[in-house]
């Protein structure tokens, strides 16, 4: 391993909230080594995939909504830098039903904050948007500056921008730490050694295998699978100048349109059977592939026999309520865990990353939600 024996900060992890951690902590002067087991963006990596919704709506949580909205003017900055078309503007659509209490808050919190939104009545939704039967739909929101990120092109951006301003890049295995009250170096599986003053462990869903015993029953990885659909040849119908991205939160589905040839992406987002990142296998199953075609027969019946592109097996890696873990670990004084991106989490790297250098600076601007002690084993979802 070609990396210097000694730095300011080690991130084990180059996900996306570890990317943007190890740049933006680069950026304040400090030496950093950015490790990852299987390279960024990779196939297992929760951060992989082709594309991530970005959005301000949140319901009531409006701690996220400002995060989204901070976080989409670093992720426009990034990729004006590397010179890549790393966002979409689509807008988002929110179908709602009569009394959704959910997408009233997301209102509410949008004209507190004078985000850019439509309220659509059916009428206007069949009008604009016809390919979407609406069924039990009683009106929707469209968040109008909301989009889409490349996601796999976005997380190896960060790192190709943190490795030009000085970040030491390395794809290794770190073997999980040892110590009592201060880890002075980790060990990687190719018998080199690491030595660091501060560690940050943003490893996703491997969180609960370096750490069994503070967090294997505190975060709960869950396979997620996710379908590509072809359009029909000329059918404009489901481009992304043409059709939004949509969620309807109350059949927990959402689909994103074809952007850049890669088919019209749909998911069932109801958490999904527990799932090992490093052995669970990744092809979709058929019951999975039966249940999205149900509902986009219901939903979208002009792709309800489209010719299946391919499919994705992602895994969630989820806190009790889908806050995000974001606090020093509990008795190593110089390690800090950064994780439970909970299925929302990948928008939120360039915030994650800002709050991460504020508390390794000793910033007193604490979140009590993204405490290790807030966390429990119950798993209830509340944070979408």
């Amino acid at each position: 391993m070609n990396a210097r024996r000694a730095y300011d900060v080690a991130v084990i992890g180059a996900g996306v909230f570890g990317a943007w951690t190890a740049y933006l902590i680069r950026r304040t002067g400090a030496s950093v080594i950015l490790i990852d087991q299987y390279g960024a963006g990779n196939k297992r990596a929760s951060s992989g995939g082709e594309t991530r919704i970005i959005r301000t709506g949140y319901g009531p949580d409006e701690i996220y909504s400002r995060s989204a909205a901070r976080s989409t003017e670093l992720w426009s900055e990034l990729g004006k830098q590397a010179e890549q078309a790393l966002f979409h503007r689509t807008g988002v659509l929110w179908l709602a039903r009569e009394q959704d209490n959910y997408s009233m808050n997301t209102v509410a919190t949008f004209e507190r904050m004078n985000v850019a939104f439509e309220r659509l009545t059916p009428a206007e939704l069949e009008r604009r948007f016809p390919q979407i039967q609406l069924g039990p739909i009683a009106w929707a929101i469209l968040e109008v500056n909301a989009g889409v990120l490349m996601a796999r092109r976005s997380v190896r951006a960060v790192v190709e921008a943190a490795t030009r301003a000085g970040v030491t890049y390395v794809e290794e295995s770190v073997l999980p730490p040892t110590g009592n009250s201060r880890l002075e170096s980790v060990a990687t599986s190719g018998g080199g050694r690491i030595t660091a003053r501060t560690f940050v462990f943003a490893c996703g869903p491997w969180l609960p295998k370096v750490f069994p015993e503070i967090l294997g029953q505190l975060i709960n990885v869950t396979r997620q699978e996710v379908f590509y659909f072809g359009v029909p040849a000329g059918d404009y119908r489901f481009a992304p100048s043409v059709m939004p991205v949509w969620i309807d939160f109350n059949d927990l589905v959402y689909a994103i349109p074809d952007v850049g040839g890669s088919g019209f992406k749909i998911a069932i987002d109801a958490h999904g059977p527990e799932f090992d990142p490093d052995k669970g296998d990744r092809g979709a199953t058929g019951e999975g592939l039966i249940a999205v075609r149900k509902y986009l027969s219901m939903r979208v019946p002009a792709l309800a026999d489209a010719p299946l592109l391919g499919s994705e097996v992602c895994q969630y890696e989820n806190t009790s309520n889908g806050d995000f873990l974001i606090d020093r670990h509990p008795t190593l004084e110089n390690v800090w865990l950064v994780g439970g991106g909970s299925g929302h989490g990948f928008k939120h790297g360039p915030t994650v990353g800002e709050y991460v250098v504020r508390r390794i600076a000793g910033g007193n601007d604490v979140e009590p939600r993204f405490s290790l002690a807030s966390k429990t084993t119950i798993q209830r979802r509340s944070v979408y």
